[in-house]
């Protein structure tokens, strides 16, 4: 359920974001991406990663669920009234007085996102991730709509300030409609105290990797202005979202599975490592083809002005391979109540990540990418090992499980990249697009299946199938479904 919201998420989002590019200019782009490269980090801050928290603890009481609810609404004002005083420096900073209003407007999501917190944390640890999702969904179909219908009101930027506005706000509603607890007078219990303290490490490690992840935008935006910004920004939003697709929609869905077998080190071990074979084994694959054919998917979906956007997607699309794995660090680090060690890896990584933004800064937005994609090749495997190594997991662990599908992706890549340029170049996309995709598609699975034998991924997306098809089935009145020749 969680990775086909997020499917639907992308798929309208990216949907509505050609529309809008279309309608916009790479400037108008790069104005926004100005102010959210550096408000970014409120979202993250707001509640203190006690969400993770309260999903991982076994028990909580109404009065602690308050408390917490309480603590990150008085954050989610504090960080909004800070940037309505902190408006005029973000335009001074870039000298573009147009970003004072941008960011005064963006303040008010802080609000809507603090208020259902709380209500989120609930429902995932309820595992009511069906609900979670059509809430997701409602959001992105909502701020899509607004979105598009202000760009082609002649709105301009304004239409991207005004969706995660809209968003924050849908969601804040839905919240509140599929989960109906009231906060009510909080109680600083110690249990209180210990999920800040677990919630704080979290944030430590979210703020550090948010400044890695959003200090290229930023330093990019200062020497190369808006337009050069929008270029990268645009790339970004479409490797942001696959990615997000591919790892990021399974963080909670992980959590809180894993968390309920902490008891039970040798069995999370097992789930942990077919989870992530499964993951890596459809993902990996994903970033190869969009690596192979991300000039040509931007150009189709953005128009020939988006072209140099395509190049740095292809960069940034290498760099996806290993970085699906990277983010699956929460998996081990929450589970094993470990947020402290979680926190100084992220410190570690950020500071490894403005290493290379200074190394590729000099050669432009398209250095930056490489760079990044670089790094992440030498971090992704010390990252899980070190996660972890409190539940006995090592680097060997890690490539058991994912070095096969690692290197038929790699394979594909270089192979598709050879055909795309020397065999295809002069083809039209239409056509070599189709080509692309099936060429890398059966060389990563001649690799990955036909050589190193891994298969279990496919046995786990089987059996999933033959669980969840029915269900499904079920609830659709007058559906037959054929698994076992028997009407569902």
């Amino acid at each position: 359920m969680s990775v086909a919201s997020r499917a639907v998420n992308i798929f309208v989002q990216v949907g509505s974001q050609v529309w809008v590019a279309r309608l916009l200019s790479p400037e108008d782009v790069g104005l926004v991406a100005m102010v959210s490269a550096i408000t970014g980090f409120a979202p993250v801050l707001i509640d203190l990663g006690t969400r993770d928290a309260a999903v991982q603890k076994p028990k909580i009481t109404p009065e602690e669920v308050s408390a917490l609810f309480w603590l990150t609404m008085g954050i989610g004002t504090l960080l909004s009234l800070l940037l309505v005083a902190g408006s005029s420096l973000i335009a001074a900073f870039y000298e573009e007085q147009r970003l004072e209003k941008i960011a005064l407007f963006s303040a008010i999501n802080f609000i809507f996102a603090a208020a259902s917190c709380q209500h989120f944390a609930l429902l995932r640890r309820a595992m009511k991730f069906q609900a979670i999702a059509a809430i997701e969904v409602g959001a992105s179909v909502i701020s899509a709509v607004g979105s598009v219908a202000m760009a082609f009101a002649g709105s301009g930027y304004w239409a991207l300030v005004a969706k995660p506005i809209i968003a924050a706000l849908v969601m804040l509603v839905g919240a509140c409609w599929a989960c109906r607890w009231v906060p009510g007078i909080p109680r600083l219990t110690p249990g209180v105290k210990e999920m800040i303290r677990f919630g704080l490490n979290i944030t430590g490690f979210t703020m550090a990797d948010y400044v890695g992840r959003a200090a290229d935008r930023v330093a990019v935006g200062k020497k190369a202005g808006p337009v050069d910004l929008g270029f990268y920004q645009n790339a970004f939003y479409i490797y942001d979202n696959a990615l997000s697709l591919m790892a990021i929609s399974l963080h909670s869905v992980a959590v809180a599975s894993l968390s309920k077998l902490r008891d039970n080190v040798s069995e999370l071990k097992r789930y942990w490592a077919k989870a992530l074979s499964t993951l890596a084994f459809y993902a990996m694959p994903v970033f190869a083809l969009l690596a192979v054919t991300g000039e040509d998917l931007v150009v189709l979906l953005l128009g020939k002005k988006w072209l140099f956007a395509g190049t740095i997607v292809s960069v940034l699309a290498l760099r996806g391979i290993p970085h699906v794995v990277e983010r699956t660090l929460g998996w081990l680090h929450v589970p094993a109540g470990r947020s402290d060690r979680w926190m100084r890896w992220g410190v570690f990584g950020s500071v490894a990540q403005l290493i290379a933004l200074f190394c590729g800064l000099p050669f432009g937005s398209l250095g930056v990418a490489a760079a990044y994609t670089i790094c992440m090749y030498l971090l992704f495997i010390p990252a899980i090992a070190y996660a972890g190594k409190p539940l006995g997991i090592g680097a060997k662990d890690v490539i058991r499980a994912v070095g096969p599908q690692l290197i038929g992706s790699l394979i594909a890549a270089a192979c598709g990249t050879g055909l795309r340029f020397w065999l295809l170049v002069d083809e039209s996309m239409f056509v070599r697009v189709p080509i692309l995709l099936v060429v890398c598609s059966g060389i990563y699975l001649l690799v990955v299946v036909g050589l190193f034998k891994v298969r279990a991924p496919l046995e786990v997306s089987l059996t999933a199938f033959r669980e969840v098809m029915p269900r499904l089935a079920a609830r659709l009145p007058g559906l037959k479904f054929g698994l076992g020749g028997k009407k569902d």
